[in-house]
């Protein structure tokens, strides 16, 4: 028999560490584009904007893997 909450909990976990990875790039991107328009570089600064929101996007969308994964392992007691 598959041991199944050790694959499930790894399945889990590779989609909260991109989630997590993302997050921290989306961190880095808004510093970066907080900087610029400090600085009065607003195309710059709008850049980096977008490509924070995008790996905020990405961070949704891996925390919603690990949910559906979790749900289906872990979501009905047999």
């Amino acid at each position: 028999m598959e041991n199944t909450h050790y694959m499930s909990k790894h399945g889990d976990e590779k989609h909260e560490e991109k989630a997590a990875d993302h997050q921290e790039k989306a961190a880095q991107h808004h510093k970066e584009a907080a900087k610029y328009h400090k600085e009065g570089h607003h195309e710059k600064a709008g850049h980096h904007a977008h490509v924070a929101h995008g790996h905020n996007l990405n961070a949704t969308y891996q925390s919603e893997e690990a949910a559906k994964h979790h749900a289906q392992h872990h979501g009905e007691k047999k």
